[in-house]
């Protein structure tokens, strides 16, 4: 499927109707676990010398087209589904990572990733130090012996930076350490980060792949391209003792990190999506590429127009021709630049407040991505755990307003914002 283009991939790929009795619909088994032939048959399954599903916390039919969908539109060699972008994130890290490792990331995160590397890692000797991800220097400067990873944002949220991933990717390779790149606010439609070097790519699948605020969900997609056997990663090349003795380098080759975040991450950790959240997820995916341009084309025009209020202190978009990503977004996302916009407003952290709460179209609440349009006040939300230092460092500050602009009238949308602008 992978010579088919992105539309139809997204609405094919994985999904064999002659091995699920001819049904156009992907079916849901919503199914705990699975009836081996006899001792012989589950010995094998067990012993990963014949595939095969076990137990839903590791493998299930509806989750499986889900996984080898996402997987061919974003260009991987394989994918795990995870019970919500966050579990997906952290089990991909502690999959990967042991106590003593050191991950050099980008500052401009969401704030529960950010939390996440900063203080709930630590706990366990995984230690973080973040960057200006403007310059791909600053990520070969902070590497240290034990670092194992880099891990960024290709979309900053809400920084809204576009990195560039082919320079920092170029640093992470001359390391011997894999790049990470959560491509949430982007989607697979509008960039493909592997094609620029980037060996592992997370979604976080609640937002605009899922598109309908309806199921939490999220995925690692592994590129199949990291050497593992390079002599930074043991756990790779030596005998593991969690699952008799297998070296993964060895017997799964190309797929080994995507395999060991299966039988040991989701194995371990338990992180599992639902059958029927992965159905209605794959509803969602199979109008991506639609409603990726619809959010793309609103959200710009939003931001023009709010750039002409004379409410609004400053506005903040890739696809404005004054962002200072504009040049970078051209380049990584020629076909759009999402639907996410910030603004601050005159007024500062009273003023934003009242904006958010003036709106009626808009919907306050922490998500993205949805069909509808959303805003948040982050300063106070979702960003409110970290310190005004660390809010500044991921892009946030008292008066940014932040819009995940749906795929309703445009010209709604902007009377909805007017009227919510007279409160400043």
């Amino acid at each position: 499927m992978s010579s088919q283009k992105f539309s139809t991939n997204a609405l094919h790929a994985g999904h064999d109707v002659k091995a699920t009795a001819g049904t156009r619909a992907v079916p849901i088994y919503q199914t705990t676990s699975y009836v081996f032939d006899n001792t012989d048959h589950a010995a094998n399954l067990f012993s990963l010398t014949e595939p095969g599903y076990i137990y839903t916390r590791l493998n299930n039919p509806t989750n499986d087209i889900l996984e080898q969908r996402l997987a061919t539109l974003e260009g991987g060699v394989g994918a795990a589904v995870f019970a919500s972008g966050a579990a997906a994130i952290s089990t991909a890290l502690l999959t990967l990572l042991k106590s003593g490792d050191h991950i050099v990331s980008s500052n401009s995160l969401y704030g529960g990733t950010y939390n996440l590397l900063n203080v709930t890692l630590p706990r366990t000797g995984i230690t973080t130090t973040f960057v200006d991800p403007s310059g791909s220097q600053n990520f070969k400067n902070a590497i240290k012996e034990n670092t194992k990873a880099i891990f960024v944002e290709s979309l900053g949220n809400p920084k809204l930076d576009v990195l560039d991933l082919e320079a920092i990717s170029a640093v992470a390779k001359a390391a011997k350490i894999p790049l990470i790149v959560d491509n949430t606010v982007a989607t697979p439609y509008l960039l493909n980060p592997i094609k620029y070097g980037a060996n592992i790519v997370i979604h976080s699948l609640t937002k605009y792949i899922g598109g309908q605020g309806n199921s939490l969900g999220g995925v690692v997609i592994d590129a199949g391209t990291f050497d593992w056997t390079n002599g930074n990663f043991p756990e790779f090349t030596e005998p593991s003792a969690g699952y008799h003795g297998l070296i993964y380098s060895e017997v799964l080759g190309a797929i080994a990190y995507i395999a060991k975040i299966r039988i040991e991450g989701l194995r371990d950790y338990g992180g599992a999506l639902s059958p029927f959240s992965a159905f209605q997820i794959i509803q969602g995916l199979e109008t991506l590429a639609i409603r990726m341009e619809k959010h793309s084309k609103n959200a710009l025009e939003i931001a023009e127009w709010l750039g002409n209020q004379d409410q609004v202190a400053w506005v903040n978009y890739p696809g404005l021709k004054s962002s200072k990503y504009y040049n970078t977004a051209k380049k990584y996302l020629p076909k759009g630049q999402s639907g996410v916009v910030t603004f601050g407003v005159k007024g500062g952290f009273d003023g934003a407040k009242k904006v958010v709460n003036g709106v009626e179209i808009f919907s306050l609440l922490a998500n993205i991505g949805d069909t509808k349009s959303l805003i948040i006040h982050p300063a106070s939300t979702t960003h409110q755990q970290l310190n005004e230092e660390q809010q500044k460092e991921t892009g946030v500050s008292q008066d940014l307003i932040r819009l995940s602009v749906g795929i309703e009238d445009v010209e709604d949308l902007k009377q909805d914002l007017k009227n919510a602008l007279k409160e400043v």
